[in-house]
């Protein structure tokens, strides 16, 4: 499913904050050499996240799920001159092209980039955290967010991506779910229900869910 008509995307996108020739590289270089590319944050949300990372002014932020390092590079722009971006990924062989990209954000000695499985990594994280960004495995958000929350700062943001999924979400009456669906459904439900937090279902992109913690 289209979630949103490509000219209004692209009208968004002519409204938005120009990106820089370091993550147009990044798009470009993701583009040519990486499996499915479409897993990059991109323009809009890279803003977004950017400019949230902006207005908490984080000192430590955690993200899970690096991929090719646009998202980790909005997100540090935003950090304190004393923060820390702790980013997670499993995908080794994307090491070096990441490396590369953070040494050219100027930012490399403000990320902690770990490659691991984030579920092993993240009870060895001392925390606290200001601002978390989920866009890992979505087997597996509910677990993440299990680990994260009580890491969070009081006032501290989850944003968790794709969310909605391609639409996928909207499920019919007697329709087959698949796992990824069915764990987005969960995750989405296990928020609303959680009195720990309050949020919101942003419809940016493929869906981004903001949680606050009380």
């Amino acid at each position: 499913m289209e979630l949103f008509d490509p000219a209004l995307l692209a009208y968004c996108e002519a409204n938005t904050s120009t990106e820089d020739a370091l993550l147009k590289k990044i798009v470009r270089e993701t583009q040519a050499k990486v499996l499915m590319p479409r897993m990059i944050s991109g323009h809009l949300q890279g803003k977004m996240l950017e400019l949230f990372a902006k207005m908490l002014r984080p000192k430590t932020i955690l993200e899970i799920g690096t991929y090719t390092g646009y998202s980790g590079i909005c997100l540090a722009r935003g950090l304190r001159p004393d923060g820390r971006l702790i980013t997670l990924d499993i995908n080794d062989e994307l090491e070096p092209m990441v490396r590369g990209f953070f040494e050219e954000s100027g930012l490399a000695s403000q990320i902690d980039y770990i490659l691991g499985n984030a579920r092993d990594v993240i009870p060895t994280l001392a925390g606290p955290f200001d601002l978390v960004f989920i866009d890992a495995d979505k087997f597996y958000y509910s677990e993440y967010f299990d680990l994260v929350i009580d890491k969070v700062s009081s006032g501290g943001i989850i944003l968790a991506d794709n969310v909605l999924w391609s639409g996928k979400i909207l499920v019919e009456e007697g329709q087959k779910v698949d796992k990824d669906t069915q764990a987005l459904l969960d995750f989405n439900q296990k928020i609303q229900a959680d009195p720990r937090v309050e949020n919101v279902l942003l419809p940016i992109r493929d869906g981004v869910l903001m949680a606050r913690k009380l």
